[in-house]
């Protein structure tokens, strides 16, 4: 799919300047047939026909023989239409300069601030799903970058100011541009499943490791989009309707997920703590892990097998690939570094949720 023609949108400035050349013009069409209507009493006809004949400076005959005062005003409206029309032209010429040249900067300094991005989200499709995402993460102060091929999209991602690659996410050359290859984790929101389903198949093939949440609109695509490389299919659909039932019967329990949903609570955050090698948490009970955090508060486990418990007990021994879920104090969750068996030292980074 080739890309959108590009928008170029003039300054302020500019469109000011361009409004007042009009303005000049009509003003001193308006001036002329007035002048030779009163000068030589001419009719409307005729004074439209000479005031345009001198103001664009063809110089075709007058309709009619001047006096000398006509061709006085003629004089001072030839240089005053010579003026307007010099006007005109370079504000023109100044659209067309300072737009290509403003478009060229902008994705310059653009594609600069992609390639710096490590361990990024790249969103795919800018539509309503994807607009809440990116103000998501924008609220967060999470890297990412938007690809969509939509022009309206396109215009209201950049008036945003978001990272934004133009073109089709399924596409090996974009999502190279867009540093799948560098990215932590790919959101294929666009409207269309089929289209997800390509997105995701392509982005696996480039970066095996990419994380990868996918949106359906029908139930019976789930299925494809798993086989297809997606490790989380969301519904907006069903997570709507949930959401609407859990309103209606448990409200408290929705505002309490919702807070929870939000990062920040007072001094504390939500974090997500992964058991890895480089972690050193393997092999320690979670009561060991938070001995220097007894603030925190471990919310859930899921097991390296994708079973989740809430609550988890604090004698529950934790295993390579397992994650917790906890809230605590930022300060204390950066510092969490248990003592691993063997006297080794090791230090956890959390992940905020």
């Amino acid at each position: 799919m080739r890309r959108p023609a590009r928008i170029i949108l003039p300054s302020i400035a500019l469109e000011r300047r361009l409004a007042t050349a009009v303005l000049l013009m009509v003003a001193l069409l308006g001036l002329g047939i007035a002048g030779y209507m009163l000068i030589e009493d001419w009719s409307l006809l005729d004074a439209l026909y000479m005031t345009v004949t001198t103001v664009t400076t063809v110089g075709f005959s007058e309709p009619q023989p001047l006096s000398d005062g006509g061709r006085i005003f003629t004089i001072f409206l030839v240089l005053f239409g010579v003026g307007v029309a010099f006007y005109i032209l370079t504000s023109l010429v100044a659209t067309v300069i300072e737009g290509e040249l403003g478009f060229m900067l902008g994705v310059r300094r653009m594609r600069g601030k992609i390639e710096a991005l490590q361990d990024h989200y790249v969103l795919c499709g800018f539509g309503r799903v994807g607009e809440e995402i990116a103000r998501e993460f924008h609220a967060r102060g999470m890297p990412f970058i938007i690809i969509d091929s939509n022009p309206q999209a396109i215009e209201r991602a950049r008036k945003q100011h978001y990272l934004l690659v133009e073109g089709d996410a399924s596409s090996d050359a974009i999502l190279l541009e867009a540093g799948i290859e560098r990215a932590h984790c790919l959101l294929a929101a666009s409207d269309s499943d089929s289209g997800n389903t390509y997105i995701v198949l392509t982005a696996k093939a480039l970066n095996p490791r990419l994380f990868v949440v996918a949106r359906v609109g029908h139930p019976a695509s789930t299925t494809p989009m798993l086989r297809a490389g997606a490790d989380r299919v969301i519904s907006p659909y069903s997570i709507g309707g949930r959401r609407m039932a859990l309103s209606a019967l448990q409200p408290l329990v929705l505002d309490f997920i919702d807070t929870l949903a939000t990062g920040r609570h007072g001094e504390q955050i939500l974090a997500e703590l992964e058991v890895s090698q480089e972690s050193g948490l393997a092999g320690i009970t979670i009561e060991g892990c938070f001995l220097g955090c007894p603030g925190a508060t471990v919310l859930a486990l899921q097991k390296a097998s994708g079973a989740i418990q809430v609550g988890p007990r604090g004698t529950a021994v934790l295993e390579l690939g397992d994650r917790l879920i906890v809230l605590g104090g930022e300060a204390d969750l950066e510092a969490l570094s248990p003592t691993p068996p063997a006297g080794r030292a090791a230090e956890a980074t959390p992940e905020r949720a």
